[in-house]
């Protein structure tokens, strides 16, 4: 081996070792002792105990896991697909089909990326009381079914990579532009639907914020807003909040690792074609 390959490979060992640490340390905490959480400085070699997993699963436990499981996926569900079939209409119809002002508005959506979220936090909650829907999962689900900036754009890229020589061939067939787009161009486009997907799911996994402002009844908690019931005034219930942590973090490790060949095929191949 080189010495440069040598000296790379090396590199990417060791900041594989850093940016797994904290998920190691997760891993640990999860399953040490009360007594040696707080312990300075930290014990490595110690009896691994299920203790703070019996109490997240507990009868009396205010973190009601199946339930909050049940919220996330439902709304993770929506999400995902909404994000995926709005977005990628939308971007077909930039893409593949010619309308007065099209580069316009498109460039007008591009903008609305550059817009702050949190400016828009207060009248998009305004909004969504008017028409009644806070403490229901309609302003976490209903906003995907619009599409979303990035996603249509990167779309976009990756949908002028098709040939136009196919599109064409599927017009003169009689196809129109929705057939093409569900029939020629969407199963031409997996990879870059997965990473819509899997970004989509991750969003809605680890968002914490949205569920915070439209959700008062705990039983429609999502697992994200759930952790926050470990942090109280006074303290916090380090063993038992980095063993929700741990179970919430471990599924989308699971999920990276059978889709990642569909991401980083999905990345590579998105912008060829500008």
């Amino acid at each position: 081996m080189k010495r440069g390959g040598f000296s790379t490979h090396l590199l990417v060992i060791v900041l594989s070792l850093v940016f797994l640490f904290p998920f190691v340390w997760l891993l640990m905490s999860a399953v040490k002792p009360n007594a040696l959480l707080k312990q300075f400085p930290p014990v490595w070699v110690f009896t691994p105990t299920l203790e703070h997993l019996r109490e997240l699963f507990a009868p009396d436990s205010p973190f009601q896991f199946w339930q909050f499981l049940c919220n996330t996926l439902y709304v993770c569900a929506f999400v995902v697909a909404g994000n995926v079939l709005a977005s990628a209409m939308v971007a077909y119809g930039f893409a593949h089909t010619k309308w007065p002002g099209r580069n316009l508005l498109f460039y007008a959506m591009l903008a609305t990326m550059m817009v702050p979220a949190q400016t828009m936090m207060i009248p998009i909650f305004l909004f969504f009381r008017r028409l009644g829907w806070i403490d229901t999962f309609l302003p976490l689900t209903v906003p995907a079914l619009f599409g979303n900036a990035f996603f249509i754009f990167m779309l976009r890229q990756f949908f002028m990579t098709v040939p136009r020589d196919l599109l064409d061939a599927a017009r003169v067939d009689g196809h129109g532009e929705i057939a093409i787009w569900w029939r020629v161009v969407m199963p031409l486009s997996i990879p870059a639907l997965a990473v819509v997907g899997l970004f989509s799911f991750l969003g809605a996994w680890n968002d914490f914020v949205a569920p915070l402002i439209y959700l008062l009844d705990e039983t429609r908690y999502t697992l994200s807003l759930g952790l926050a019931m470990f942090q109280g005034q006074y303290e916090v219930q380090y063993g038992r909040l980095m063993a929700a942590s741990a179970l919430m973090t471990c599924p989308i490790v699971v999920l990276f690792f059978f889709a990642q060949r569909q991401f980083i095929e999905g990345i590579k191949m998105t912008g060829i074609k500008g």
